[in-house]
């Protein structure tokens, strides 16, 4: 690692640069459309039993759920990088540090007030998810930066293979809520009068992908051959590790695989099943080895496609919001045609489903390609918009 960093020291001009974008904006564009997936099936065809069930599950439900899981360490790292693109674009640590700092306290606010409502139409719970970690993720990088990369890199590190060997809290009080939002598992915490926060992402281990996103940033500015071989090493040797501690069940996630008396393909199913909430060190190597392999390949793409994709990945936090307010909408006005009476499936127990509600995969899918096809038309429009313009208000969205 240290020695791929000493490499990337020397950014190269020109055509880099250019490749650069293309691979960043292609590659968040990629996982953002398969966020929308997630979304769709919990607010459009949730299941009373959990994917990740070997149990209960098919193997169509779970890789609807388990493809989605590439999505928020990739979305993370690439934040990471595209900081440090952002600085080098600025030229001033200084002025990249102000910049994190007011926009991570922005996406904070907004996590809280307003996909919070988004996603409920009530604030009955306040919700602390992805958003929440790149916020606050962001606000300690504006210190961090200022630190030399080696020790970012050991700390990245420390974070991302080291957390899977500390605690979970429990129960979570008001008085021990500081270590548990580092680290935990999912909790609920009533803090009346407010309406309690159901704390899905932890910020510890969160704030070392975007700092190995931040470390290796200037990877990006490599000659293409030199990149393109980095990032396939890289990549394929975090998979590699992925398939040897995993195969041991020795360390690196919580949740052992075992042979399955369902089949040969529940066994499989179990050695992917690694552990999201909070990222282990084996879904960070999966999904980031991953990553890396497809940001290899999409540095030289011209197809239309990726340029849809790049269109998207252009404007994230645009997408994000008008994605969950297509979805969230749609829902409502689905479920008040179906059954009478809106209902957030998404947000209420089984038993309260209405007794006409039958989950459907089907139906989640038609509702995806539907919806990624009707958000492409604005977020082209305001991809030009910001190309037009240079507003300050344009960064913080």
């Amino acid at each position: 690692m240290q020695s791929a960093l000493a490499s990337a020291a020397v950014p190269a001009p020109g055509r880099a640069s250019i490749a650069r974008v293309q691979a960043v904006d292609v590659v968040r564009g990629l996982v953002m459309v398969i966020m929308a997936l997630d979304h769709v099936r919990e607010l459009w065809s949730p299941t009373s039993i959990r994917p990740e069930d070997m149990a209960h599950t098919t193997g169509l439900l779970f890789f609807t759920r388990w493809i989605t899981h590439f999505c928020a360490p990739t979305f993370v790292f690439l934040s990471g990088v595209s900081i440090w693109l952002y600085q080098q674009k600025q030229g001033s640590r200084r002025r990249t540090s102000r910049f994190l700092l007011t926009r991570g306290l922005w996406l904070v606010v907004l996590e809280v007030l307003v996909i919070s409502y988004l996603l409920q139409w009530n604030y009955n719970m306040l919700l602390i998810q992805v958003i929440w970690v790149i916020g606050w993720s962001m606000v300690l990088l504006a210190g961090l930066l200022w630190l030399p990369r080696t020790v970012l890199a050991v700390l990245a590190l420390l974070i991302i293979a080291g957390h899977d060997a500390l605690p979970f809290i429990q129960p979570v009080t008001p008085e021990n809520v500081g270590w548990a939002l580092l680290h935990n598992n999912p909790f609920l915490l009533p803090l009346p009068p407010l309406p309690p926060f159901l704390v899905a992402y932890s910020l510890g281990p969160w704030l070392g992908v975007m700092l190995a996103g931040y470390v290796v940033g200037p990877w990006f500015a490599l000659p293409l051959p030199q990149r393109t071989q980095l990032l396939r090493r890289v990549g394929g040797s975090l998979l590699v590790l992925f398939g040897a501690l995993r195969a041991t069940n020795w360390y690196g996630d919580l949740a052992p695989w075992s042979v399955q008396p369902r089949g040969e393909l529940y066994t499989v199913l179990s050695f992917l099943n690694v552990s999201k909430y909070p990222p282990s060190l084996l879904f960070v190597c999966l999904t980031l080895g991953v990553a890396l392999l497809v940001l290899s390949s999409a540095e030289q793409l011209t197809s239309r496609l990726s340029r849809w994709l790049r269109t998207f990945g252009q404007v994230p936090f645009f997408y994000y919001l008008l994605h969950l307010l297509l979805i969230s909408t749609s829902a409502w006005v689905w479920t008040r045609l179906a059954f009478g009476q809106a209902h957030n499936l998404g947000f209420s127990a089984p038993p309260t489903w209405p007794l006409a509600y039958h989950p459907s995969l089907w139906r989640t899918y038609a509702v995806w390609v539907g919806l990624v096809l009707v958000l492409y038309w604005p977020c082209r429009w305001y991809q030009k918009y910001r190309q037009q313009h240079n507003y300050w208000w344009l960064s913080y969205l």
